[in-house]
């Protein structure tokens, strides 16, 4: 999050005096407009003034500008931001615009020299804007600058992809088409992404060739998935993909390949533009938002020594990087392909991207041995469903039975558990599971404390030697029964490992839960889609309820992505008066040229204070300024397919799992057989911050408010003060996180060595 207020400066008053002017560059990307919202608004919250630079897609235009690669283009560009008073700039685009800013900023000093000499300026206005600062957003649906896990635009691009992909496989399931889907892109990232979240048979990228031979080798695969049954076949191409002999490898290609040597009848699907379009994903609309806010705070802190910056995600952590030294490497990529570094090229990509291909090698490159272990690995799903469960499960059973284990599927839960509900489970079984939504192993409440004997007779019965739990809050209590079950059943000691999976994003040790993403871009597409049922209409307020228990993720995440007025959560404590306050903001609102207002209520923020409650109170104090409609959006939040966030988070989340439990099965051989009574046996496996994590599920109990079923510290609530901003509330805000300025050169492999994954 950014550093609002720093040194007891009143953060309303930071800009008060400067001039930031903000521009969105290159091609255009979807969130933006949510990045370039944010800038402005907290740039007015500081009090600076801000300037939009049209055509510079977005509502205010993207365009790649000749003149400015000129240097009288750059001079014509000075001449207007002195003229102006702005010294501020933010810099939307990719890596060919941020590295324009940058030569604009090393100029700059020249350029003012030149508007002096020539008669343009005069020497106060030079001395007024002596120095310029840049930072940077990265907006690209490629994903290809280095130092960023995600750029603006990607998780919407993605979005696309997947739904035609989607498109394609129910199609095919219908008849005995194979299809070869082509992903126009100039890198590799969403190419990658998308062979993970739809489980395709290949992927061809520029950054990793294939091994010579790799014809016949593509084609023992197709063969040997139309031999298990399976009807579709999906590759996915780079543009850019070669051989290595440098040549291309194209769509058109493939499709010859496989018709000629197979006789299958294949088509290929080119996606071209589609991939830019649309409405931005709820992701895109964070990401943009939160950038933007750490875009202002880091203009406002810059000083003339303060290298131009580029602001990026790292895990779930805003950065700020060296713009040049992310361009660096980023040009690094290309050289290193060049000269053929393949592996040095992999790495400098980052460390998400390296995460994606390793996880990719070996769910699609790699097939069980045929000589199993003796280790039982058994996959249960517990709690309500959620979109993505499926795709966990799919990484755990596939990456479980290429480490030799037997995998084992629980059915319904612990009480299937309890009940035998027990059977072998295959690659084959799980092929397609990618892209369903719910519980294909199916999935209960029930906790597993009265059934504890049932349970320990049956893992002895089965000789489990292992537990995958993928759920909610209820996976995490039952996890923490189980272990807890040790002191009196020993066959409880076997090491587990729990996937937190729920829309409702609860569960301590994790700052995102499988399912949640879904949940949230099925509440922030059916909020656009209420708000635009108004458009043309006299002016009019929605009251909207969101699941989530007693945590209010979903409302406050939604209310970012959707624009929300308000967002009422159980962890955010309210009164009349606020919203009394609220109704007098909506009222003003109404005043201007808006005509709608967006309301957020989690279900269980306030017994009181319910949504009719809420829904009465607006309409009855916003008679003859505007009229009230309200929605509970209810269980449609947990249906549908999942996200591509989603998809690759529970592919990943699945695959390291098992990995760890592999592992962890090695420390507690003991004597000829596994006992495992550790604290770090039975762990949470989670995304903090900047990667994925395991705790022990003993110190993540006394973070855990086990009466609302929520971790006493949520990380999102930090930017329940940021919406409020945006939402032009006029309110005190001070934060203590800082955002300081990291370096990314560091992370280069040395040039002269072969680096192995």
């Amino acid at each position: 999050m950014a550093n609002i207020n720093t040194a007891g400066v009143d953060p309303t008053k930071m800009g008060v005096g400067r001039a930031i002017a903000v521009l969105t560059s290159g091609g255009d990307a979807q969130g933006m407009n949510a990045a370039v919202r944010a800038t402005v608004r907290v740039g007015l919250y500081t009090g600076a003034k801000v300037f939009f630079v049209h055509e510079g897609g977005t509502v205010i235009g993207s365009a790649r500008c000749k003149d400015f690669q000129t240097r009288e283009g750059r001079l014509k560009a000075a001449y207007n931001l002195v003229k102006l008073g702005v010294t501020n700039l933010c810099v939307i685009g990719g890596d060919g615009s941020l590295t324009g800013a940058n030569i604009f900023r090393t100029e700059w000093s020249d350029l003012l020299k030149d508007l002096i000499s020539k008669g343009k300026i005069i020497n106060e206005e030079a001395k007024a804007s002596s120095h310029l600062n840049i930072v940077g957003m990265v907006g690209s649906i490629d994903n290809d600058f280095c130092g960023t896990d995600m750029t603006i635009g990607t998780d919407s691009a993605l979005h696309r992809i997947i739904e035609v992909v989607d498109s394609i496989t129910t199609t095919a399931q219908r008849s005995q088409i194979y299809y070869n889907v082509c992903v126009s892109v100039c890198f590799s990232y969403l190419a990658l992404v998308t062979a993970l979240a739809c489980g395709a048979d290949w992927v061809f990228i520029p950054e990793m060739p294939p091994d010579d031979g790799w014809e016949d080798h593509l084609c023992r695969r197709l063969t040997e998935t139309r031999n298990a049954g399976s009807r579709l076949n999906v590759i996915i191409v780079a543009e850019g993909a070669i051989n290595k002999d440098g040549k291309p490898i194209t769509c058109d290609q493939l499709k010859d390949l496989v018709t000629k040597k197979l006789g299958f009848d294949t088509r290929a699907t080119i996606l071209g533009h589609v991939q830019r379009g649309g409405t931005p994903s709820a992701f895109d609309r964070v990401l943009g938002s939160r950038m933007g806010v750490e875009a202002v705070m880091a203009l406002l802190e810059a000083t003339p020594e303060t290298p131009a910056c580029v602001v990026s995600l790292s895990g779930n952590q805003a950065v700020r990087l060296p713009l040049m030294e992310c361009v660096q490497v980023t040009k690094d990529v290309t050289v290193a392909m060049t000269e053929g570094r393949f592996d040095d090229a992999i790495k400098l990509r980052g460390r998400s991207f390296e995460n994606n291909w390793n996880t990719y090698k070996l769910l699609a490159h790699v097939r069980p041995p045929e000589t199993k272990s003796n280790i039982n690995v058994a996959i249960l799903n517990v709690g309500a469903p959620c979109a993505g469960m499926n795709a966990a499960v799919r990484a755990a059973v596939r990456i479980g039975l290429i480490q030799g284990h037997n995998m084992l599927a629980i059915h319904d839960g612990f009480e299937g558990l309890a009940e035998e509900k027990i059977e072998p489970i295959t690659w084959n079984t799980v092929g397609d599971w990618t892209g369903k939504g719910g519980s294909e192993l199916g999935t209960k409440r029930v906790l597993p404390g009265k059934y504890m004997e049932e349970i320990s007779l049956n893992i002895a019965k089965y000789n489990i030697h292992a537990l995958v739990i993928i759920g909610g809050f209820e996976a995490f209590s039952g996890a923490l029964e189980m272990v807890q079950g040790r002191g009196k059943y020993e066959e409880l000691c076997v090491p587990m490992v729990i996937i937190p999976a729920t829309v409702s994003n609860n569960v301590p040790g994790s700052d995102f839960s499988i399912g949640a993403d879904t949940a949230l871009n099925t509440i922030t597409t059916t909020c656009d889609r209420i708000k635009q049922s108004a458009a043309g209409t006299k002016r009019r307020v929605f009251i909207i309820e969101t699941m989530g228990g007693y945590c209010g993720y979903l409302a406050t995440m939604a209310g970012f992505s959707a624009g929300a007025d308000a967002a009422y959560i159980y962890e955010e404590k309210f009164g009349i008066r606020d919203l009394e306050r609220n109704v007098e903001h909506l009222v003003e609102k109404m005043k201007t040229t808006v005509k709608r207002g967006l309301i957020l209520r989690n279900e269980n923020c306030n017994s009181n204070y319910t949504t009719d409650f809420i829904f009465n109170l607006y309409s009855e104090e916003g008679k003859g300024v505007f009229d009230c409609r309200k929605n509970v959006l209810g269980h449609m939040q947990q249906g549908g397919t999942p996200t591509p966030f989603d998809r690759n988070f529970a592919t990943k989340m699945g695959a390291k799992a098992v990995l760890w439990l592999t592992e962890k099965l090695k420390e507690c051989y003991r004597h000829r057989r596994i006992f495992a009574n550790t604290p770090d046996s039975a762990c949470v496996l989670g995304m903090r911050k900047r990667g994925l994590v395991l705790q022990p599920l003993a110190e993540l109990k006394e973070q855990t408010d086990f009466e609302h079923r929520i971790p006493k510290n949520q990380w999102w609530l930090k930017l329940r003060p940021v919406m409020k901003i945006l939402a032009k509330y006029k309110i005190s805000l001070d934060t203590s996180e800082h955002a300081l300025m990291e370096h990314v050169i560091s992370k280069k492999p040395p040039v002269h060595m072969t680096l192995t994954k």
